[in-house]
């Protein structure tokens, strides 16, 4: 099931050209993703106290429209795969308009926090990220 999120874009986030720089992008992809997981209940507190990280390890992304200071905008957050120890999430970002601005592919490992080593994705972590 697709979560969606809106933000609207701030002066800091915009570039010499005008636009959003396109390192804010992954600051956008990742604040979406963070508000599906507290959604869901996995929150940064929950996430500590099981000593799990969710850590990302590869992002695939498509610059198509560019994004301009002041403008809402709406990102779409989906769940594409589910593995053993990691999973994918679709993400996609729309400007004002509703065109699409943005594609990507944010592929993130759960890691021991105190090993410091990938594990398996806890059960009830599977059917939450599942259930959405």
């Amino acid at each position: 099931m697709q979560r969606e999120f809106e933000l609207t874009v701030r002066s800091t986030d915009v570039d010499m050209i005008g636009h959003v720089n396109h390192a804010k992008y992954l600051e956008y992809l990742e604040w979406a993703r963070f508000e599906w997981l507290d959604e869901i209940g996995l929150t940064m507190e929950e996430f500590h106290r099981r000593q799990l990280l969710p850590v990302v390890v590869h992002v695939s992304i498509d610059y198509i429209k560019e994004l301009k200071f002041n403008e809402r905008i709406r990102i779409v957050s989906d769940l594409l795969r589910i593995g053993g120890k990691s999973c994918v999430i679709g993400q996609t970002v729309y400007n004002s308009a509703g065109e699409l601005a943005c594609k990507a592919e944010v592929t993130c490992l759960m890691i021991d926090a105190r090993k410091r080593k990938a594990i398996e994705l806890p059960p009830e972590i599977k059917k939450g990220l599942q259930s959405v």
